[in-house]
């Protein structure tokens, strides 16, 4: 990358550490891309957890955003997970989980609710029912993939690019 875009991309950095309200985040992630941090909940960062890649699509005009929304809520990234660009992940109430050594590939989400009741006479005003998100150990997502609430994803598991996951996946299992 040259300085220049070392100066850009350290500001774009910086203003979205400006944008972040959240109340408790547990230590740090290695940032080569913006990451806007909210809500009431926690978030917990394990040991070399890296967002975003400089060589990769998206590197200069998205960023990453992570919101434990409500007290009680918790997003907890393990050890050595490696995320491409343009990452959201979003725990309503409950738990979001991705273990150690996972990699989780360009514009992928992951949601412990659905943010809208599914029935109509509620689906302004109420967020409906969240269930938590578990992704296991050594875990690659592809590019473009949806990870709904309730999902189990076990260890070893491949989830392939422009996957939409509402349902749990086995260990080893790769899914389509």
């Amino acid at each position: 990358m040259s300085s220049l875009g070392n100066i850009l991309q350290s500001f774009r950095i910086w203003k979205y550490k400006l944008l972040s309200q959240t109340t408790y985040v547990d230590s740090k992630p290695m940032l080569f891309q913006p990451a806007q941090l909210n809500g009431k909940g926690v978030i917990r960062f394990r040991e070399s957890v890296q967002i975003g890649v400089i060589n990769s699509p998206s590197f200069y005009n998205t960023y990453a955003y992570i919101e434990a929304r409500k007290e009680g809520s918790e997003i907890i990234f393990g050890n050595n997970v490696a995320i491409n660009n343009n990452f959201c992940a979003i725990a309503n109430e409950g738990t979001i989980v991705i273990g150690d050594d996972t990699t989780i590939g360009l514009n992928c989400s992951i949601y412990n609710c659905n943010f809208h009741s599914l029935d109509p006479t509620r689906r302004r005003t109420d967020a409906g029912p969240s269930a938590a998100v578990t992704i296991g150990k050594n875990v690659f997502i592809g590019n473009n993939v949806s990870i709904w609430k309730g999902v189990s994803i076990g260890d070893n598991a491949v989830i392939a690019a422009g996957s939409v996951v509402t349902s749990s996946v086995a260990a080893g299992v790769t899914f389509s």
